[in-house]
């Protein structure tokens, strides 16, 4: 299947960004395969969804950014969703390995977790008013349990700091991805520019993670390429530049995204309620509208398998669980994880999405991502300074 961009092991991925920078910034026990310039202190900019493939098609919207776009794209691993693009960068580690492996997935109480909020739906097929928190019952930090890159830093006697919306703090994927270093809760451009700049004067060393949600937002809302969607990048291109003018000597600001995302029709979808073929014999049904966790009841995986098959044809590519981890799309997958990734996985091609009325919210969108598609696998990573 020449259309899927599997993630690159070879150390050119999103979860390679942390190390390379504290590499970079001379921290002993880690490896720079990025190619990052020596420096004092690190910023990091994570700006949710904007992939590779869409800055260049909208360089006209980011000349600044697209002026940094000289080295080629990093992979971000998969599923291309944000919980778990941001807990690979934030662990070093893939999906297989950190075990956030999707948008949703099962959980040891024969739900599915939705990390965002760290909650399970009450009861299969419940609806999102049904949803009860799992903060206690399965911690975050038994999900994920390894030592983040950021507690890696603390340890080695750098300054770190997650400058971040300050809804974000404490919550169960925050506990699971970001733990170490010092929670700066921000609310705007301005403030996120304040905490960068201040972390980049810091004496050292000084390492900074910051995120931008609006061009994910918006992009999920409207469309990639829309208006409103190239409004927020222009914005965000001058917010950049802003911050490289201004970075003293011995500081390098790195630009990164989680996921791309493609523009569908959300009238052009397979309904899994809807269709009996794709309910029969599942369990549960995980994941996102654009690759889906399909958990089979016993003894119905191959039926499954079939089933779906036939339902998605051409319009994606549907697997078992087992052939997903041997292709490597995991990384590698330990004991505790296997069971979190779906007995059938359908990865949908740029045209498809398989929605489900339990996520109404979701089905409605416009714009999505975390298939294997290059415009989902694919995000810049844009360096200046040092």
């Amino acid at each position: 299947m020449d259309w899927i961009v599997a993630p690159d092991p070879s150390g050119r991925a999103l979860r390679d960004v942390l190390p390379s920078m504290l590499s970079a910034m001379g921290v002993e026990g880690f490896t720079d395969t990025i190619g990052i310039p020596p420096c004092r202190n690190a910023l990091v900019l994570l700006v949710d969804g904007l992939g590779h493939e869409l800055l260049r098609e909208h360089a006209v919207d980011a000349p600044f950014l697209s002026s940094l776009q000289t080295t080629p794209p990093l992979t971000a691993g998969f599923p291309t969703t944000t919980v778990t693009s941001i807990t690979s960068l934030a662990t070093g580690r893939c999906a297989g390995e950190h075990g956030l492996v999707g948008y949703t997935f099962a959980e040891p109480g024969g739900g599915l977790l939705h990390p965002l909020s760290w909650t399970a739906r009450s009861a299969p097929g419940g609806a999102d008013d049904e949803r009860s928190s799992l903060i206690e019952k399965w911690p975050p930090e038994q999900v994920q349990p390894h030592t983040t890159v950021l507690e890696r830093a603390v340890a080695a006697g750098v300054d770190v700091r997650t400058a971040v919306p300050p809804h974000f703090e404490g919550t169960g994927l925050t506990r699971a991805s970001l733990r170490g270093g010092r929670f700066r809760g921000v609310r705007e451009l301005g403030d996120l520019a304040a905490e960068l700049l201040a972390a980049a004067e810091s004496p050292g060393p000084t390492l900074c993670y910051g995120y931008h949600g609006g061009v994910d937002l918006l992009g999920h809302v409207h469309g990639p390429g829309s208006v409103p969607w190239r409004m927020q990048l222009r914005q965000v291109d001058a917010f950049v530049r802003m911050i490289a003018e201004a970075l003293p000597p011995g500081a390098v600001l790195g630009v990164v995204a989680d996921h791309g995302m493609v523009d569908l029709d959300p009238a052009e979808a397979i309904d899994a309620d809807s269709d009996p073929a794709l309910s029969e014999g599942v369990r549960l049904l995980g994941g996102e509208v654009r690759v889906r966790h399909v958990y089979a009841r016993a003894g119905a995986r191959g039926d499954v398998l079939a089933a779906w098959r036939d339902t998605v044809g051409p319009a994606g590519a549907v697997m078992t669980g087992e052939q997903a981890i041997d292709e490597g799309y995991f990384g590698p997958v330990s004991a505790e994880v296997a069971p979190r990734i779906g007995d059938v996985l359908a990865i949908m091609r740029t045209g498809g999405v398989i929605r489900s009325a339990v996520e109404p919210g979701e089905s409605a969108l416009r714009g999505h991502h975390g298939s294997l598609t290059a415009a989902e696998q694919l995000v810049p990573v844009l360096v200046t300074g040092g």
